[in-house]
């Protein structure tokens, strides 16, 4: 299990600041690198409903699951910092523009395409107007950007991302030799059903409808299909699209649960209970949205492959 740490004596980074509504955030030193540590929502601050209670501990636990599926994603460590003589369990998130590169998020790359057909704005998430952006930009090559595009979308699928918008992926530029590259995955705050307390959490592991609704009718994609946002299930089970299937065909085996459980069970600061949920949501996720659609991927490959000639 990964030891302790408090990160409130942690010397702070000046010339720093987050925007976002996922809590709060700085900037430290921790251990010769810069991390940016985010805090918790407060409940208070959204009165109508529970917030991001969890949030810190999903952006941790799905951040390390992109990783070890081989989505190259931010690295982070759960620790704890003490405000006001109160004890937060706190994310911390690697910088990785501490090296002086340029964080370009995707809305700003749509609105640099005048090139195309649609007249939306960089913070619309249609996804056809994604796509032509994607392969009109001229930052970094389409293909890549298109595969990276639907990595990141199966292994949200996997995670219950309902916030994945414009503005929270992206390219990196290096200014010094004036380069850019697709940036790390970050933001996986709104994984994982960050907003349930813990009567919610046991009724999803022991009520098989409980967790059925919060499989196939939300949470949903921030991403948009005719309008709509995106129900992951149906979706993926009936678009055709073949980049969306090659993408299922690189990710999904990939995973091990037994893995991913064995990490949760290793994860601090949380409590039983929170392990017996995030493995109970994770698996079923796996089970009944990812190896369906697997299995019909695999299915519409063997009827397209050319018959051998004898």
């Amino acid at each position: 299990m990964q030891d302790r740490i408090d990160f409130t004596d942690c010397k702070r980074i000046a010339g720093r600041a987050y925007n976002g509504a996922n809590g709060k955030k700085i900037a430290v030193e921790y251990n010769g690198e810069e991390y940016m540590i985010k805090f918790p929502a407060s409940s208070k601050s959204k009165p109508a409903g529970p917030s991001y209670t969890n949030s810190c501990i999903s952006e941790h636990i799905v951040s390390s699951i992109f990783n070890m599926l081989g989505i190259n994603t931010h690295k982070t460590l759960l620790g704890v910092f003490s405000v006001s003589g109160k004890e937060k369990v706190v994310c911390a998130c690697k910088d990785f523009t501490a090296d002086g590169k340029r964080f370009l998020d995707f809305c700003s790359i749509k609105n640099s395409v005048i090139d195309t057909e649609t007249s939306s704005s960089g913070t619309e998430t249609e996804l056809d107007d994604i796509l032509e952006i994607i392969e009109k930009q001229g930052f970094v090559n389409p293909q890549n950007l298109k595969e990276h595009f639907w990595d990141m979308f199966v292994a949200d699928a996997f995670a219950g991302n309902f916030d994945r918008h414009n503005g929270n992926w992206g390219l990196l530029y290096n200014p010094n030799i004036k380069t850019t590259e697709i940036a790390p995955v970050y933001d996986c705050g709104s994984c994982l059903l960050s907003r349930a307390d813990e009567k919610t959490m046991q009724k999803i592991i022991e009520v098989e409808e409980e967790r059925n609704t919060r499989l196939y009718n939300f949470p949903t994609s921030a991403i948009k299909y005719n309008g709509e946002k995106i129900k992951y299930y149906d979706f993926m089970m009936s678009s055709g699209n073949k980049d969306l299937n090659e993408a299922v065909k690189r990710i999904v085996p990939r995973i091990d649960i037994e893995k991913i459980n064995d990490f949760i069970d290793d994860v601090p600061y949380i409590s039983e209970l929170q392990k017996e949920f995030y493995k109970t949501y994770i698996g079923a996720r796996y089970e009944k949205i990812l190896l369906p659609v697997l299995a019909q991927v695999q299915d519409i490959n063997q009827e397209e492959a050319p018959a051998l000639s004898m």
